[in-house]
């Protein structure tokens, strides 16, 4: 057929058949389709950050569970709006309690061997941690005929709301919320996170339970090694405490040359170390450790407030104040108490404050709630131990 009698369709179609010669004599490429590839990249990231959502969504449903099976109300008036103040980013206080129950085979339980008050203060990026000694003389607030009772009494005579009260009102500073920690869960919390290295304040060897087993540990002053024989024999050096040997470590008080205030002050270093390696958001979304932290902790802390604390105040945790309040020993009718004198409350008293960035103001009641009459000859008594009077209730 002529080409002039083709139609034009039919010569466009036999020209695209046909290869066209280039400059240089060579047949043109093959046009390249249009690649699509950007939008399968879209397409991946979409779907990735769908699975990203659902995963995120779960493990966030799971802390939310956790944290509702630890909350339980302290059943108290605060002393401020505590919402409000997580809100405004302000420093907040908390004071953390810790049981026997559970912990090394103790069958002694209820009483809050462990007390300390910890402020945080997202401005200064600091943690203040202030040991409180379990052996204060008070009135338990709600329970002043029971008077005299050692402050580690008033969870189990009359519950956290008690502790915290008897407490706020000892030293006038406000408490924001309370974590009520089961010592042998602390040891599974510190499983969870793969140990603490902790560098020991003095050289001592400690068998936790020398009636039922051997296993004896060994620490040295200056050093986080420390040596460890299932047997009490054959001994073998780590670096890194597992549950079992942080809890040892920080249990031991007879040996001790400071007593119980030595043994505050390597609790102080567990939870200091504690600390450091769970404040992460990798370590937070974890579930077995939120699960282990609702079975093992009691807390007023909503979710809210939990998330809150994670926004918020998280970098203040890096940089720790570690104190106590030191009391003077005295023995009444057989028991063994401690009296704070005055100066050292107003001290306590002055430093949590200003870490709450609150203004100065005067400490709090000699016995933390009213002295019954028939109590105020056992008062004077115990108040002369560090020359003060009792004052007028």
């Amino acid at each position: 057929m002529d080409n002039e009698m083709m139609s034009r369709s039919a010569r466009r179609e036999q020209h695209d058949k046909t290869p066209q010669m280039q400059s240089g004599g060579q047949p043109p490429k093959k046009p390249r389709r249009r690649r699509k590839w950007w939008r399968w990249l879209i397409a991946l990231i979409l779907l990735l950050a769908i699975i990203a959502g659902v995963f995120f969504a779960t493990i966030l449903g799971n802390v939310h569970q956790s944290v509702n099976k630890m909350y339980r109300s302290a059943d108290v008036t605060k002393a401020r709006n505590v919402t409000d103040v997580l809100k405004a980013g302000k420093p907040f206080s908390m004071l953390v309690l810790g049981t026997d129950t559970g912990a090394l085979k103790r069958d002694r339980t209820g009483l809050t061997d462990s007390m300390m008050l910890i402020t945080v203060n997202p401005k200064t990026k600091t943690t203040t941690m202030m040991s409180i000694p379990r052996d204060i003389m008070v009135a338990i607030a709600g329970a002043e005929s029971t008077f005299p009772q050692k402050l580690n009494a008033a969870f189990p005579i009359a519950g956290v709301g008690a502790t915290l009260t008897t407490l706020q009102n000892y030293l006038n500073v406000p408490i924001d919320f309370y974590v009520l920690v089961n010592m042998g869960g602390l040891e599974k919390l510190i499983d969870q996170v793969g140990g603490v290295q902790v560098v020991s304040p003095l050289t001592f060897t400690y068998t936790p339970e020398a009636d039922t087993t051997p296993e004896t540990f060994k620490f040295f002053k200056g050093k986080s090694q420390f040596e460890y024989a299932k047997d009490g024999k054959n001994f073998k050096s780590y670096t890194t405490m597992d549950g079992n040997a942080a809890l040892s470590f920080s249990r031991m008080r007879y040996d001790d040359p400071q007593g119980d205030y030595g043994r505050q002050l390597r609790q102080r270093l567990v939870l200091q170390a504690l600390l450091k390696k769970s404040a992460s958001v990798s370590t937070l979304l974890n579930d077995k450790f939120m699960a282990s932290i609702a079975t093992n902790v009691e807390t007023d802390m909503t979710y809210s407030d939990m998330m809150n604390l994670a926004k918020k105040y998280m970098p203040a945790t890096k940089n720790q104040v570690s104190d106590h309040m030191q009391g003077v020993g005295d023995m009444y009718a057989g028991v063994s108490y401690q009296m704070v004198p005055l100066a050292e409350k107003q001290r306590v008293t002055d430093k949590l404050r200003q870490s709450l960035a609150l203004s100065a103001k005067k400490t709090g009641t000699q016995f933390g709630s009213a002295v019954p009459a028939l109590g105020y000859g056992i008062a004077e008594r115990n108040l002369g131990v560090i020359d003060e009077t009792l004052d007028p209730q």
